[in-house]
């Protein structure tokens, strides 16, 4: 069966990006968009948001891996936008901690993130591309081998077909 042009390339992973305001608060977005580009850069397709006004003010950003024990924290700062809910990471239940790598958060219930710098951002295409500075993850994830292990993370991935989440 030919389903015509659709953007399905499973799985999707959910991303949670993580920025800070002008103000320095916290803020995240949900973003099902992206991917590795190249052995250290990563790119997600981000349309005009305030998460997108605070990378190109800042230049840095975090991306976290959305979680089963997370999902509806995840999908919260998917749905409401911090230009019009303040208190919108108060809300979500998700925690700060400042990356001692660049200027941008990582939260603390979501176990792995990939700390990058803004490298473009393409108006026309909303293709955003950053440099993979660095890669940290929770030890409570981690294997005997000091290895991230998927069975500790239940990451989730988005099903377009479907448009719900599901666990990897």
């Amino acid at each position: 069966k030919s389903f015509g042009q659709k953007p399905w390339v499973l799985p999707q992973p959910v991303l949670i990006i993580g920025t800070y305001n002008e103000d320095g608060t916290p803020n995240a977005m949900n973003a099902a968009w992206g991917g590795v580009a190249d052995a250290n850069k990563i790119f997600i397709c981000i349309s005009n948001h305030k998460t997108t006004e605070n990378i190109l003010a800042r230049k840095a950003f975090t991306v976290s891996m959305a979680t089963v024990d997370q999902v509806v924290a995840c999908d919260y700062v998917g749905i409401v936008s911090g230009n019009d809910v303040k208190d919108k990471m108060e809300k979500s239940g998700l925690h700060e901690e400042k990356s001692e790598f660049i200027d941008a958060p990582l939260f603390k219930e979501l176990p792995m993130a990939v700390e990058c710098k803004m490298i473009s951002f393409n108006t026309k295409t909303c293709c955003l591309i950053g440099e993979i500075i660095n890669v940290c993850a929770d030890e409570r994830i981690l294997d005997e081998n000091g290895k991230i292990d998927l069975n500790k993370f239940s990451p989730i991935t988005y099903d377009p077909v479907h448009h719900t989440y599901r666990k990897i």
